[in-house]
């Protein structure tokens, strides 16, 4: 069992239950997430039999880095082996100010988004905890700026499929004791898990939600999101504004613009109208070509026209370039190279 599956309080009930002090628990910790140290016996301050107990009992790394690569923007992928010989991925992102991690919360994904390569290769299994730690701590000692400063769940599968082992290691992510990122710079980014944001609503945590939705019509994102025939728009929307209510937190829907799919001018009066009432922010993203899929940007005019339209009816619009797009830095793309 790698140690990073324990929170604080469970890794002090196991210490005191070996007849160790429990402030020896805070000290695992600062060497694990503060130190960020490979092995048990490099952490020095800790009694020599306590040690070798860790070592007998517990795995300190459970990735293994099987490539990088690095955009000519500075974006850095990061594809990983599970002890089961899966792969997942992970993307460090610099930007002024600020270097965003996007990690993965499952080994391939069941949805099978029609703009997603994370589903191409199929679904594994969900990550634990621990694997989705590490993806962080990899992120934040291996980039080249060696800096971590927000979070997105925005890599390989589903993070409300696999909501116990987000949240727990969410909370770690946050801790003071752990990388100490506030929660207001980690997001959940959701195909539209009903059940998952209604869950979310109740956990009293202020992390940022984000609605993917890149489509305002059930036949468009039937196609696009198959998902949405389990959870259509009508109810998503419904549960997006419920939660809002609830924890009083902006949610921001993402929409992917894809050449002759969801780019024209109607749609973007459909997706406007959708919105109206609803305090949100929207991220455009011109689609990240996926040759497997079919999927291409629409014209940068084009996308610069449906942005205006939106503005104009008064959506909230952020238009986000795509990163690293000479890296297979969409979502699943180096995974499904390397697994060919």
């Amino acid at each position: 069992m790698d140690i990073k599956n324990l929170d604080l309080k469970e890794l002090e009930e196991i210490i005191i239950s070996w007849g160790f002090k429990p402030f020896c628990a805070g000290q695992i910790f600062d060497w694990i997430y503060k130190k960020s140290v490979s092995e048990f016996a490099q952490m020095s301050n800790l009694p020599l039999d306590l040690r070798k107990r860790l070592n007998e009992n517990y795995a300190l790394s459970c990735l293994k880095l099987a490539q990088k690569q690095r955009s000519k923007d500075k974006t850095e992928k990061f594809l990983f082996q599970l002890f089961d010989k899966n792969f997942i991925e992970a993307v460090s992102i610099p930007a002024k100010g600020r270097v965003t991690g996007c990690i993965s919360s499952q080994a391939g994904c069941k949805f099978n988004c029609g703009f997603c390569a994370s589903g191409q290769a199929g679904f594994k299994r969900s990550l634990e905890r621990s694997e989705i730690i590490e993806q962080a701590l990899y992120l934040k000692n291996l980039s080249a700026v060696k800096k971590l400063t927000h979070i997105v769940f925005m890599g390989t599968g589903e993070p409300l499929d696999n909501y116990d082992n987000v949240l727990a290691a969410i909370r770690l992510i946050n801790s003071p004791r752990g990388l100490g990122i506030g929660a207001r710079r980690i997001t959940i980014s959701t195909c539209g898990i009903i059940p998952g944001i209604e869950r979310l609503a109740q956990e009293k945590l202020q992390v940022e939600l984000s609605v993917s939705l890149h489509a305002a019509d059930n036949a468009t994102r039937d196609k696009l999101m198959p998902v949405n025939k389990k959870y259509p728009l009508a109810q998503l929307i419904r549960s997006c504004r419920d939660y809002v209510k609830k924890t009083h937190r902006q949610v921001t829907f993402e929409y992917i613009l894809a050449k002759d799919i969801n780019s024209s001018l109607p749609d973007a009066r459909g997706f406007a109208i959708m919105l109206k009432g609803f305090d949100c922010k929207v991220n455009l993203i011109p689609a990240n070509p996926i040759r497997e899929l079919g999927i291409l940007p629409p014209a940068a005019s084009q996308v610069k026209i449906f942005q205006n339209a939106l503005i104009r009816l008064g959506v909230k619009v952020t238009l986000r370039q795509a990163r690293g797009a000479d890296i297979d830095a969409a979502c699943g793309q180096l995974r499904l190279k390397y697994e060919k």
